[in-house]
Order: C-alpha cells, then structure tokens, then sequence
C-alpha cells in the first residue's frame, strides 16, 4: 500500500497527490511515469511523473477527473492508500548538447511538461517555457513553473489572463524574434503537439513529443499503446514515451485516441449511478 501524504486541488477538474513511494523516488527521472491501481477491483492506469523529492521518498502526479478511475482516485486524501503504485516506466529524457530549448504544455500537458523544464534548468539550459490553457481558471502550477524556467508565458485561448493566443502563436513570435532553439519540447493534446511539430519542421528545430496512449501493462506485451514512429511501430510503453516529433504519424494517433470514448463515457455514467445508489441506501 502506498500512503498519500499530500493533496491539493488545482481546479475543479485537476488534482495534485504526492504519495510514499521512497523506491521509486530514488531512480525516477523526467519522462517516465508510473501505474497504479486504486483498490484490488480498479484498473490499471498510467500517470506521468510530475514530480519528486528522493530525500522525502515521494512522487507526485497530477491528474484530470476524466474517468471511472480518475474519479475514484480523486475521493482519495492525505492518509488514505493506494493500492499498487509502480514505475519508474518508461525511457527517462535525454538532453545533450542543448543550450536554448523551447518547452511547451498544453492544459494537463503542463505538468508533464514541467519536469522536463525543470530538468533543463538545473543543467544551466535557458529555458522559454510556454503553457496553454482554455481560460484563466484552468491555468495550474504557475508558480512551480516560474521556478523551472528562464522565461515563462501563459497563453489562454480567450485571453482571460491578458495574454491570448494558442502555444504555437507564441511559439512563433519568439522564433520570429530571433531567439534561436537547439530544441523544443511539446506535451500536451495531440492536435497541440502536431501543430507544434508542423511550426517547427521548415525551421529544422528538433522537437521531442510525449505520446500517452492507452496504457495496460507498462511492458510492451499488450500493445494497446503502440504509435507509428518513423513508419515503424513502436510502444510508448517501452520506447517511449518521448519521440521525433517530426516522425510520429499523429493522424493515425488521433484517430486511435477516439476508439474508447463511448465505453469510457458508459464506465463513468454507471460509476456515478452506482455510488449514488450507495449514498441514498
């Protein structure tokens, strides 16, 4: 069992959990992601590290209430325990040779992203961060963003913030500007990072992608999480999750992304349905 020893709601639809995992505190790395399973009954799901502190022994991830697990997960609080907790999984990132990088989060994507901005930080890389989000109520962990980064701009689609405009619009006008990026990194929607990797391609900056399909075993045996890279398959899984940007084939994996939406859309409605008997019992 794993306890939780911190929560913190960051909107009404995101949650932060750090959780007592001392094992996987020590070897994990920016890039990689953990699975879990709430109780002996819930299913197996996949979690990007977001963070972690290896003298506390703590890992923390960041999730949207999107689904039946997502849900339950989220009635969870400091001092209650999850039941398995595993990882690190995953190819960590590698960064070499890099002095200027470009590192882009789209909504959760963010906090995906933040890892990696904060790795590139402390390696004295200069660091644009740009993150993207619908509107100003939705925007999560700034204030640990400004700490991992050179430059951060928060980007909302109607300006709420007083700054309006999509990632890629920003992403454009630096580049425009001058600034000159060995690298960009892009986390988020897949239609986000597509349009990322189209913006940078005749600019011939490299940009690494995070794909995050569904996810069962965390091995490569299932295959449910397998994304054509280069006109290669490969499993994000195990050779991944971060990829060429350039080379991954995102109509492919959009389209993949929308096989389960309605028995996803059917497990929460019947969730619901059920825990609402439970309480008027």
């Amino acid at each position: 069992m794993y306890k939780i020893v911190r929560k913190e709601v960051l909107n009404p639809s995101v949650s932060l959990i750090e959780v007592d995992a001392p094992y996987i505190a020590k070897k994990a790395e920016p890039g990689q992601f953990i699975i879990l399973r709430v109780n002996e009954t819930g299913e197996r799901i996949p979690f990007t590290i977001a963070d972690y502190d290896r003298e506390k022994g703590t890992v923390t991830i960041i999730f949207q209430k999107v689904g039946k697990t997502t849900e339950l997960l989220d009635t969870l609080n400091a001092g209650d325990e999850i039941l398995d907790f595993v990882g690190p999984l995953g190819v960590a990132s590698h960064f070499e040779n890099v002095k200027r990088v470009a590192v882009i989060g789209g909504g959760l994507g963010t906090a995906i992203a933040y890892p990696q901005a904060k790795k590139l930080h402390s390696m004295g890389v200069e660091v644009d961060m740009i993150n993207g989000f619908r509107n100003k109520d939705l925007v999560i962990i700034e204030d640990m963003c400004k700490q991992a980064c050179t430059n951060l701009y928060t980007m909302t689609d109607d300006g709420s913030n007083g700054n309006k405009g999509f990632v890629t619009s920003k992403l454009e006008e630096l580049i425009k500007s001058g600034v000159k990026y060995d690298l960009v990194v892009a986390i988020g929607p897949l239609v986000m990072m597509k349009a990322v990797c189209e913006l940078t391609r005749p600019y011939e900056i490299k940009t690494i992608v995070s794909m995050n399909p569904v996810m069962i075993d965390g091995t490569g045996m299932c295959g449910g999480c397998r994304v054509t890279v280069g006109g290669e398959t490969k499993f994000a899984c195990v050779d991944g999750p971060d990829f060429d940007g350039h080379l991954v084939d995102f109509d492919q994996a959009i389209l993949r992304s929308k096989m389960f939406k309605e028995k996803e859309a059917d497990s929460l409605k019947q969730h619901k349905c059920r825990m609402e008997g439970m309480q008027n019992a």
